[in-house]
């Protein structure tokens, strides 16, 4: 697999290779919503442009597969251009060893997400995992990994999960105080985005005492970003009076505003609709994206400015 071998502070998945196509990355709810499986597997054989042959070493979740399936294409895939010739490939190598998110469609083909998402390589014992998008990467230990993308994928699809590890784990990790991302503290910065992501993903709640430090945590916006995700599972006042608190703050990152709204959206704020509508005046319209490498394909991966967010929440209330 073509992958940069160190995470870098903002833990994002890199590409040696160059695209000549782009696309619209999903984000990890979507990726995990719309699987049917979850599995560890070895890629047995390969070709970039048809897809991929795999073994299933381990089955995680969903229903029974094949020990040997082909995988011909993409689930989740917009793309935003095409040139050169070179569509969207499968750039794995035979006897890669992986964990993949895939989809059955109704033709019987099996697909995954993207060509850069719904998967996740073992690196020196740990997992490069995705909790929150293949721009924002993590690394955790395979049980950890497992057990909790287990937990994600069966809550999402209405099935039960350990809640006793799940919330020992986010005891853990939450009780130490927030992190910076350094060469001392990176295990702990990695678990601590793992167990914010979790109370995201599981909408937990119990937690929200743990979440509040890591809101105000302002020596690191990922840990911000993931903490404001979190207050989703807790429709308060006080949640929202967090949130607004962030959106009307113009010295906030657009990104991290962004969530902010996203995740006040999911808490149906209608007495808000005419505050909102005042914010959204001077609301920023800079561009609020993951950046990253112009050569990337995952580069036109949109995320709204803050007008735009804005915006389109009062169109919802």
């Amino acid at each position: 697999m073509k992958l940069v071998k160190s995470l870098l502070i903002v833990f994002s998945l890199m590409w040696q290779s160059v695209f000549a196509t782009t696309w619209d990355e999903p984000w990890q709810d979507k990726i995990m919503k719309e699987a049917d499986y979850f599995v560890f597997a070895k890629v047995l054989s390969v070709d970039e442009e048809k897809g991929m042959k795999i073994k299933i070493i381990k089955q995680l979740a969903g229903n029974k597969l094949d020990k040997e399936i082909f995988i011909s294409g993409f689930y989740l895939l917009r793309i935003c251009s095409m040139s050169g010739g070179h569509g969207p490939e499968f750039k794995f190598e035979t006897n890669d060893e992986l964990y993949l998110f895939i989809k059955q469609d109704k033709k019987g083909n099996y697909e995954i997400p993207t060509p850069t998402s719904g998967f996740a390589y073992i690196y020196e014992n740990k997992v490069a995992a995705t909790y929150r998008h293949s721009y924002h990467q993590a690394l955790v230990d395979i049980e950890t990994y497992e057990k909790t993308m287990i937990a994600i994928f069966n809550n999402y699809h209405n099935q039960s999960y350990d809640k006793k590890y799940i919330n020992s784990l986010i005891d853990k990790y939450l009780g130490i105080q927030p992190v910076k991302p350094s060469k001392e503290n990176m295990e702990t910065f990695y678990y601590q985005h793992m167990a914010l992501e979790c109370i995201y993903h599981l909408r937990l709640t119990g937690f929200f005492e743990k979440i509040t430090p890591f809101v105000d945590f302002g020596d690191n916006p990922h840990l911000q970003i993931s903490a404001v995700r979190a207050l989703i599972a807790y429709n308060t006042q006080e949640s929202k009076n967090i949130l607004m608190k962030f959106i009307e703050n113009k010295e906030i990152p657009p990104f991290l505003q962004v969530m902010c709204i996203w995740s006040l959206k999911e808490l149906k704020p209608k007495e808000l609709k005419e505050k909102l509508k005042k914010i959204s005046l001077t609301a920023s319209e800079e561009d609020s994206g993951f950046g990253g490498n112009l050569m990337d394909p995952r580069v036109c991966t949109h995320v709204p400015t803050v007008k735009e967010a804005i915006e389109k929440l009062i169109s919802e209330l």
